[in-house]
């Protein structure tokens, strides 16, 4: 087994998906990472107010899906408490 120069690695360009034996699952993450995350990440640091609606924009799709569960979080014990207690 190589394992190749450790003091100098080589990195890649860009990153890829591993050739393994899930590449569906690895094209279903990346879909969905590509769904909640499509803006690049804002560069200008000239305002800082100007900065955080810039930051607010990019992690947005991460801050919707957080919401949704932590929805479900207190939905879900609160509903199943009300059909527990509640039985007619």
């Amino acid at each position: 087994m190589e394992l190749g120069n450790i003091s100098q690695p080589v990195y890649g360009p860009s990153p890829e998906a591993p050739g393994s034996s899930t590449p569906g699952l690895v094209g279903m993450v990346h879909g969905f990472l590509r769904l909640v995350q499509p803006n690049a990440l804002p560069i200008a640091l000239c305002y800082l107010s100007f900065f955080l609606f810039q930051l607010l924009l990019y992690e947005l799709g991460f801050l919707v899906c957080m919401a949704i569960g932590l929805l479900f979080i207190i939905l879900v014990p609160l509903v199943g408490c009300c059909f527990c207690c509640c039985r007619c």
